[in-house]
């Protein structure tokens, strides 16, 4: 059963099994069930499978289901034929890893749902694109950081792996993708995701600016804030650390 990419899903399928084979030896949670997202043609899965992972599996293009159904029949993992990013993720157990080749147009929402639900999320495996990745692992004082790197380094340890040349997929991308790794934080801090959020977003949304100018519209007046020594309010969102961003919050709740 021949199975077509269809460019409007950003099927790219991995060919290369010893890219695959690393990404599911990533892992290190392989006694908690496992998500795998957007299994494809099962390249990654196979892998997967052979660890013996209670594992969970989400594919919305019909003609990979049924090729999943027809080659994998007689290994048992659950297989939810829809959109990840609609998955009503109580159906799922809890804590859950996450991996998989994500398709380009939706990595960055598949991200923000991993933010979203990291008190159920220990681990996660991503290939994504490489600018993608180097986004999320992105430091301070670098163009890649961004809202992303902030948002997730917050609650996690991100480390790009490795990155994947365009030649081992089918059809080849245009660019090259990097494979991440996400490690929940043992004392992940308590905060107002919502407004955390919104802080992020805003400093970002002007990043050329100083946080001075960049916040007006999200804090009222003040003068000074000074966060582990400096007045954070002097220099631009790309040069603060998720934690400074964490204390700026709650210095501007405090106001």
């Amino acid at each position: 059963m021949n199975v077509k990419p269809k460019k409007h899903l950003g099927q790219h399928f991995l060919r290369d099994l010893s890219v695959a084979k690393r990404i599911a030896d990533t892992l290190t949670c392989t006694h908690l069930p496992v998500l795998e997202i957007g299994a494809g043609t099962g390249v990654l899965t196979q892998f997967l499978i052979q660890k013996n992972l209670h594992l969970h599996v989400v594919e919305i293009d019909t003609e990979s289901v049924e090729y999943l159904k027809k080659n994998f029949s007689e290994h048992h993992f659950t297989l939810y034929e829809q959109d990840f990013l609609t998955l009503n993720m109580s159906v799922l157990p809890c804590p859950l890893v996450w991996i998989g080749n994500l398709p380009y147009n939706i990595s960055s929402q598949v991200l923000f749902k991993l933010w979203e639900n990291y008190h159920s999320v220990p681990e996660a495996v991503f290939m994504v694109q490489k600018e993608v990745a180097m986004r999320i692992a992105g430091s301070p004082n670098s163009k890649e950081y961004g809202i992303l790197s902030v948002l997730l380094q917050l609650d996690y340890e991100v480390s790009y792996e490795f990155t994947v040349p365009p030649y081992v997929f089918n059809p080849p991308p245009k660019v090259y993708s990097g494979v991440i790794h996400l490690v929940k934080k043992v004392n992940s801090p308590q905060y107002n995701r919502r407004r955390f959020l919104e802080l992020v977003r805003t400093a970002f949304n002007q990043r050329r600016k100083i946080l001075k100018n960049s916040l007006k519209t999200f804090c009222n007046q003040f003068v000074d804030l000074t966060v582990r020594g400096r007045n954070v309010l002097e220099y631009r969102a790309e040069n603060l650390s998720p934690d400074e961003f964490l204390s700026l919050l709650q210095k501007v709740e405090n106001e």
